[in-house]
């Protein structure tokens, strides 16, 4: 640690990503990354904004306006950011530094608790149920703000809508923020709650079900003025949070409708054939709506199956956090990558019989 540093920064535990492996030939189902590629449109608008008009400050007016109209909703009821997670920090200092500490569950996104040491933000995090759903009653309680992401990062449990507007119709007086970095993969978004809730943000991201991860675009969606504030916000740090390539990428991904529910739609078809897969191999598996599954074997211990699947050149992600530390949680791939995984496992369980201490391992 530096003698120079800021006094904030001696306490912070920055946010882990999912690994990135410099093996080329690794099946990677360890950050939840799309496995197809973009559309096709939007390559052809990447090619075409790489162009002289790149001396030129980008405008963010266009797509705000497309963005509004594909939700239905107003250009000042839009937000852009580079990522979600610009777009969540941002929230996080524009309506979640409150007096009152904020609210969000025990197990999600990890991001939560880095954003809050770092704005020095008070929270209160409030488990999830035994089988890892959101008990919405436990956040009828004075509060700074709620957030959540819903399906659940983690767990990829999903919230029904009808019970995010029942959590709206009880907290007038509070901000709601629903993370929705996975909605397209299995549910209904909130978005359509925002004209009926001033208190309410959506955030969304392109990095997932439109394959844009390595183009780093976030939206949120919400009352006109939480979007103020953000506003203020964002251009008191980069009024320019986009550049112009990825403008044009953003706009040709929102056209192509075809080809986003085209992949959502394959997505959805493997996780459902892994998880099948997976029961009849003896997993547990959490009910998921998003591009991932979180799955535990009550046999084998959750590390070792990580270590062997890494030898067969497959990373999935492990986070040693209280009650998922036996879990494991795996991304959806192709529907090829998927089999390959599932044989894998097939072939660890056959040669690996369980311990008599790793029959009862803890959850």
């Amino acid at each position: 640690m530096s003698q120079y540093w800021s006094e904030v920064v001696h306490s912070l535990s920055p946010y882990v990503p999912g690994e990135q492996p410099k093996m080329a030939d690794m099946i990677k189902l360890n950050a939840n990354e799309n496995p197809y590629p973009p559309s096709p449109q939007v390559l052809a608008a990447i090619h075409a904004a790489a162009s002289g008009d790149l001396r030129l400050y980008p405008n963010l007016e266009n797509l705000k306006q497309q963005i509004a109209t594909y939700y239905q909703v107003l250009p000042e009821q839009v937000f852009l950011g580079n990522s979600s997670d610009e777009v969540l920090a941002h929230t996080f200092l524009a309506l979640l530094k409150q007096d009152l500490p904020i609210l969000f569950p025990d197990i999600t996104y990890g991001f939560y608790p880095t954003f809050c040491a770092l704005y020095q933000i008070a929270y209160t995090t409030l488990a999830l149920r035994d089988d890892f759903s959101l008990n919405l009653d436990d956040y009828l309680r004075p509060n700074g703000g709620m957030i959540f992401p819903n399906p659940n990062a983690t767990t990829g449990r999903l919230l029904p809508l009808s019970e995010i507007e029942c959590l709206l119709q009880a907290s007038p007086d509070t901000v709601l923020v629903v993370d929705e970095a996975y909605i397209d993969f299995g549910g209904s978004s909130a978005v359509k709650l925002v004209n009926h809730y001033p208190n309410l943000l959506v955030v969304q991201t392109l990095s997932k079900a439109r394959s844009l991860a390595g183009l780093r675009v976030g939206l949120a969606i919400g009352h006109k003025d939480l979007i103020a504030a953000l506003e203020r916000v964002k251009n008191s740090f980069n009024p320019f949070p986009l550049d112009r390539i990825a403008i044009a990428a953003t706009a040709a991904a929102f056209n192509d409708e075809a080809y986003f529910k085209q992949c959502c739609s394959a997505i959805i078809v493997s996780r459902d054939l892994l998880v099948d897969g997976l029961e009849q191999l003896g997993f547990d598996v959490v009910p998921s709506a998003a591009n991932f599954v979180l799955m535990r074997h009550p046999q084998h211990d959750a590390l070792e199956i990580q270590a062997y699947l890494r030898s067969q050149a497959i990373i999935v992600r492990h986070f040693n956090q209280d009650r998922i530390t036996q879990h494991l949680r795996v991304s959806i791939g192709t529907e090829q990558e998927c089999a390959t995984l599932l044989q894998a496992l097939k072939t660890y369980i056959a040669q690996n019989r369980p311990s008599v201490a790793a029959l009862a391992l803890p959850y």
